[in-house]
């Protein structure tokens, strides 16, 4: 997979969390567990934006961990 390829799958991963989270019920758990999910589910393509331009292969590492450790809270 290129890196243009695993970008364009966050971005539309991102793109269904936003509609998944649209259909909770409109309660302070439905509003809770939506902000969450919508949070955690588009984190991972901002992030992985951000570890293109790391500034070394560690904080590349790191910020790729931040973008898989985000992706294990949405589906949790």
């Amino acid at each position: 997979m290129t890196k243009q390829e695993l970008e364009d799958r966050l971005i539309d991963f991102a793109a269904t969390i936003i509609i998944v989270a649209s259909n909770f019920e409109k309660n302070y758990a439905g509003n809770h567990l939506s902000g969450k999910i919508i949070r955690s589910g588009t984190s991972p393509a901002l992030n992985h934006g951000e570890a293109q331009s790391a500034e070394s292969k560690k904080d590349f590492i790191h910020k790729m961990g931040i973008c898989l450790k985000e992706l294990r809270e949405t589906f949790v």
